[in-house]
């Protein structure tokens, strides 16, 4: 099955002390939902987060890794996505109960949550910021974390419909100082975006329907792929910490070990001479 490539694209304003961001996603999103029977609005709820850490990814200053997790006390009680410097992303979602007509928000879904962001370098020390889950997006929500963590007027604009998803992201900088006018006026042009806009059309044409009296300067895309990093060598390590008379129980009982992978599902067998 082909699809379109999936990038990101950051930009920023000439003369104005604002950055901005635009991912669009079809493939990675679509390898990481496949093998995984979500209903469609928690297809929806991991598009949105997987936008969100592609464009947060393309904040780090650093090589290494973004894990960014949603953990409430609803039908859905846990999502994650996690991604490397590289755009390289996977992901992750959690139901403890089946959903109901009704559960088609946020709130619904997960219920009092709360977002954990981990920061993990290739050098220097691990960084974990939680804040709850105020508000009722997960755009919202990160949003709200910005404002704590960096004290940076930060907007997120999050859309997924379980074959697409996309993301924009603006963000004034601290040279901007207290002056937020030119953050407030492309925050307007913004807004107008539509789901439809973000899903079929190119990002550098969204750009210039967005913001054609502005002075923008691109920089080179980024690819965004779906990438799980299981392997049958990582996966026998892990069972290399289980007790080795309950491996023996199971291979007498169903002659193999079997293993699937939560993210990607890849299904991992073992028998005795592996172990």
């Amino acid at each position: 099955m082909n699809y379109p490539t999936d990038q990101l694209l950051r930009y920023s304003f000439i003369d104005r002390d604002v950055r901005g961001e635009l991912v669009q996603l079809s493939s990675s999103y679509q390898r990481m939902l496949l093998g995984h029977s979500y209903p469609a609005p928690v297809q929806r709820l991991l598009g949105e987060l997987m936008a969100a850490t592609s464009l947060l990814v393309a904040t780090l200053k650093f090589e290494g890794h973004i894990a960014i997790q949603l953990q409430g006390d609803g039908p859905v009680n846990f999502i994650a996505v996690n991604g490397e410097h590289d755009q390289q992303l996977r992901g992750i979602a959690r139901l403890r109960a089946d959903l109901e007509p009704h559960h088609d928000n946020l709130r619904s879904l997960m219920g009092k949550a709360q977002l954990v962001i981990t920061l993990t370098p290739t050098r220097g020390e691990r960084y974990q910021g939680v804040v709850s889950g105020e508000g009722d997006s997960i755009a919202e929500i990160i949003e709200g974390y910005f404002t704590q963590s960096e004290q940076l007027h930060t907007r997120l604009w999050l859309f997924a419909d379980g074959e697409h998803a996309a993301g924009m992201f603006l963000q004034v900088m601290p040279s901007a100082g207290l002056d937020l006018e030119g953050f407030r006026h492309l925050e307007t042009l913004t807004d107008t975006i539509t789901p439809a806009e973000l899903f079929t059309l190119p990002g550098e044409e969204v750009l210039v329907r967005l913001y054609h009296e502005e002075q923008v300067e691109l920089y080179p895309a980024q690819p965004v792929s779906f990438r799980c990093g299981c392997s049958r060598e990582r996966t026998l390590e892990a069972l290399a910490s289980v007790p080795a008379d309950e491996l023996q129980e199971i291979l007498a009982a169903e002659g193999i070990i079997s293993m699937t992978c939560e993210y990607c599902r890849t299904e991992y067998r073992f028998g005795p001479n592996d172990l």
